[in-house]
């Protein structure tokens, strides 16, 4: 325990509080992902194919490639989600500027709506449980939920608020499109 900060208390890491903490995330993830997966169900889609269109949207002309690094999913896995979602007319695929094997995504109205629907009754879920939990504990959480993160990822977040810097337009942990 020598990595520990001083003034740290042991004891609030028991071995209880952590499994609690775990059960909290198992039925918080079941319950968040709940109103959402219904809207999905009534499109034909699946989760994966929601955060494609969550990760589409959030950064438009973003590269199948960047969108692979991001999702940390097979290629085939990807091409059956992009093929689904172009398919349903909510995406559409153009060719790079400079590099025509480069394939930009962009949501189209369809896709927009869907993705907007889906994410707005997740945004009210989050809404109610930080206006429960207040305003000092929205803080913790971003942090405790960054520090889950591993690897390249965690990097995407600043240590101090848990939150992304803001740089529209593009996935910061991607080397460009």
């Amino acid at each position: 325990m020598a990595d520990l900060k001083p003034g740290f208390n042991p004891l609030f890491l028991r071995e209880e509080d952590l499994r609690e903490g775990m059960e909290l995330l198992f039925f918080a993830y079941r319950d968040f992902l709940a109103e959402a997966d219904q809207v999905l169900a009534r499109n034909g889609l699946g989760r994966a194919h929601h955060r494609a269109l969550y990760f589409i949207g959030r950064h438009p002309g973003i590269t199948v490639s960047e969108l692979l690094k991001l999702l940390r999913i097979t290629k085939q896995s990807l091409s059956r989600v992009i093929g689904d979602l172009t398919a349903k007319e909510m995406i559409t695929q153009k060719p790079g500027l400079r590099d025509r094997r480069r394939r930009h995504l962009t949501l189209t109205p369809r896709g927009a709506e869907v993705e907007r629907d889906v994410t707005a009754r997740q945004r009210a879920v989050l809404a109610r449980a930080y206006r429960q939990a207040g305003a000092e504990a929205v803080g913790g959480f971003r942090k405790v939920l960054a520090g889950l993160i591993g690897g390249e990822e965690r990097k995407r977040f600043t240590p101090e608020t848990g939150t992304p810097p803001r740089r529209p337009g593009r996935v910061p942990a991607s080397g460009g499109r």
